[in-house]
């Protein structure tokens, strides 16, 4: 099938969109810039269709590849026929391919192989033959030679089984059947290797279809066999899988040879086919699974990068920790560090009196409205002090835990010593704290993404691909919210389309050595920032302190001259920059009309309006703002039937944890989201979402919170 139009069946979308994503793609373009200025081309494909489509495409390639190449390795076999160019040809994966190819690959030396090399061939053949009239043993007897280590007729006949069982584990066809029973009727086992309790006690005696099994349990069950608490296998109908194996070479007339090819298949089976298959069918689990994970981890993390920033606040950051002190970072509204300390509230100094006073030094002197804690060791005592602090000052202020997933690996290194080259390790993490209360997407960044903690299993998923899916997340975020170019740090900055991480420290050298940017046009003045760079990133990139509105909007350079001839069709003076009536305006002239006269398409007009009417907009601004809390729950305080508000911090494939300030989640298992079916959680609920929860359990040993979204209206309200 023609490659444009596969794409546009499996993805649903029209060839022309295929074909010019397609072709866009294939010159060099990245996926933000094709998402927000070549709408008109693919018919406004968002980033993420068109990360899929890529993805994809990708694939296909390398399956018309990998198709070629054996074809080629058939041919010069001599073994290559119409009905095997057929058969690539519409294979549609590279399992497919692979069971073709399998004949004609090149093999270590089997029993099979060697059965070959004895010259037992001819007697694989005559008791496939299965004439009624022939006796094996007497078959093989001619075949029986000692110089050939066939001392007797037995072994000829084994020799011959051997031949006979190879070629069935060869077969496509029967490979085939036997694949399709088994996702269909296989079952997957588990049994635990320990009576220890362990995070695996579930799986301890545990069975499921195969073709029922959750992505988190699949992952779950390999993690248990590799640290050895589980042994996991597949089993099946053993009599009918034979059955279906005889299918492709027992006659119905019985013949003394098929009690032969039965002994063939059954060995083929056992040895050859099935531990193959089980690999496969594990492997594919593993990988559907995984792919499953790394989906949910991306759109958690897309929706942590995108929560709304507390802007206009100075925050301070604390740092929890027990021993050593709780760390302190005071930061203004821009991220700029205004002063730090070490306070000891927490076991086993205790100094919590001593630590109030400070803080409350420090609040009133800088006028911090918000303090951040970090949700790591000694959180709970710091969330208590602090809780208590707060009502002790003569002003609002309110407090948010945070996660500080990574803030430690970020803390460490080359980049925080760069950037915090006064500040020892533990302070960096307190000032991190702080920022990324202000602003999560800028300050998030700069950790390695797999570190910040909103998925499941994320360690045992496949790096290559898991890296490439969120670093795509992270680089759409970053180009959704834009960047300025006079005050972005080099992270953030790599993530802008057409730049990358070289790119990104010649933009901050060129800064620090010829001051602020004053215009989008004297990016072409960086080192190494070439046409193709500056076409792809431009968009992107804000300069507010240019003398050109259009510099300080998504708006492209390319789309200038058509933004400035809009604003003179709608009777806008040049340098008149308050546009509010130009919706009203443009709706009078007509969408359509406007466009042609300004020789633009209708999506990329709309959006020259937009930004003209918003200019600089942050789309995280339409977000409901992160829930603030300036009291704390105890875990012992909750009650069933309790009704609190709280924020999703994480959804898996059972459930979302969500924080309702009692310092640990709650879990709302997937049952109890919503009153409808859903197929997964993230189908009603997002990181960051402010939700209203009732507390159906409490297990205060364990330190678990059932929680359930519906029927939260009822009475016994908190």
């Amino acid at each position: 099938m023609d490659l444009i139009k596969q794409l546009a069946q499996e993805l649903s979308l029209r060839e022309s969109q295929v074909a010019a994503a397609v072709k866009l793609i294939d010159e060099g373009n990245t996926i933000p810039f094709i998402a927000r200025y070549r709408k008109e081309a693919t018919g406004s494909l968002d980033d993420t269709q068109l990360r899929d489509l890529f993805d994809r495409l990708a694939y296909l390639r390398s399956l018309e590849k990998r198709k070629e190449e054996v074809r080629s390795a058939i041919e010069t076999a001599g073994a290559l026929t119409p009905e095997l160019e057929k058969a690539l040809e519409t294979a549609s994966t590279l399992a497919q391919v692979e069971d073709i190819y399998r004949p004609y690959k090149p093999k270590r030396r089997t029993r099979g192989s060697m059965a070959r090399e004895r010259g037992l061939e001819p007697l694989a053949q005559l008791l496939l033959r299965q004439n009624p009239q022939d006796d094996p043993l007497a078959l093989a007897a001619p075949f029986a030679d000692p110089e050939k280590e066939l001392p007797t007729p037995e072994d000829a006949l084994a020799g011959a089984r051997d031949i006979v069982a190879e070629d069935l584990s060869d077969s496509a066809a029967v490979r085939a059947d036997l694949r399709e029973y088994l996702w269909k009727n296989a079952l997957l086992q588990s049994k635990g290797k320990t009576e220890e309790d362990s995070t695996y006690s579930m799986y301890y005696d545990f069975t499921s279809p195969v073709k029922k099994l959750a992505g988190y349990q699949v992952l779950a069950l390999d993690r248990g066999e590799r640290e050895e608490f589980l042994k996991v296998t597949l089993s099946a109908d053993e009599n009918y899988l034979l059955a279906l194996t005889l299918r492709h070479i027992l006659k119905r007339q019985p013949s003394p040879c098929g009690e032969e090819l039965k002994a063939a298949a059954a060995d083929s089976l056992s040895r050859l086919i099935l531990p193959s298959l089980e690999r496969e069918i594990r492997s594919q689990l593993t990988e559907t699974a995984a792919n499953q994970a790394i989906d949910v981890f991306a759109l958690n993390l897309r929706h942590l990068l995108m929560q709304p920033p507390v802007k206009g606040k100075v925050a301070l950051g604390l740092d929890p920790a027990y021993r050593t002190g709780c760390k302190i970072a005071v930061v203004d509204a821009t991220g700029r560090v205004l002063e730090t300390a070490v306070v000891y509230p927490t076991p086993p100094q205790n100094k919590k009196e001593e630590a109030k006073q400070k803080l409350k030094q420090m609040i009133q002197r800088h006028g911090v409205s918000v303090i951040a804690i970090g949700n790591g060791t000694a959180s709970k005592e710091s969330e208590i002090f602090v809780a208590e602090l707060i009502k002790e000052l003569p002003f609002p202020v309110s407090y948010l835990v945070v996660s500080e997933a990574g803030a430690s690996v970020y803390s460490a290194s080359q980049l925080a010593a760069e950037e915090f080259p006064q500040y020892d390790v533990s302070l960096r993490s307190a000032v991190s704290i702080a920022r990324r209360l202000q602003d999560p997407l800028a300050e998030l960044v700069k950790i390695d993404p797999k570190a910040i903690g909103v998925g499941q299993y994320q360690h045992d998923m496949p790096k290559k691909q898991l890296d490439n899916a969120l670093t795509g997340v992270v680089e759409d975020c970053v180009n959704a919210v834009g960047v300025d170019a006079n005050t972005a740090s080099h992270s953030l900055l790599s993530y802008v389309a057409g730049i990358g991480g070289a790119l990104a420290k010649n933009i901050v050298a060129y800064r620090e050595e010829n001051g602020a940017f004053t215009s989008r046009k004297e990016l072409l003045k960086v080192p190494k920032l070439g046409k193709k760079a500056y076409e792809q990133c431009a968009g992107f990139l804000r300069v507010p302190e240019s003398d050109n509105l259009l510099d300080r909007t998504a708006v492209h350079p390319e789309s200038y001259d058509a933004a400035q001839k809009l604003l003179a069709q709608c009777g806008y003076q040049k340098g008149e920059e308050d546009f509010s009536g130009l919706r009203q305006r443009v709706n009078a002239i007509g969408l359509e009309t406007l466009a042609q006269q300004l020789g633009i398409g209708v999506p990329t007009l709309s959006d020259i309006v937009e930004e003209l009417l918003k200019p600089g907009r942050d789309p995280r601004d339409t977000l409901p703002p992160p829930l603030l809390r300036s009291d704390l729950l105890d875990i012992k305080d909750l009650k069933p039937g309790m009704v609190l508000q709280g924020t999703v911090r994480n959804v898996i494939d059972f459930g979302a944890f969500v924080d309702i300030g009692v310092h640990q989640d709650g879990l709302v298992h997937i049952s109890r989201i919503t009153d409808r079916f859903i197929k997964h959680p993230s189908q009603v609920v997002k990181v960051g979402d402010i939700v209203k929860v009732k507390v159906l359990e409490v297990d205060l040993a364990r330190k678990r919170i059932s929680l359930t979204m519906r029927d939260v209206d009822s009475p016994s309200s908190l």
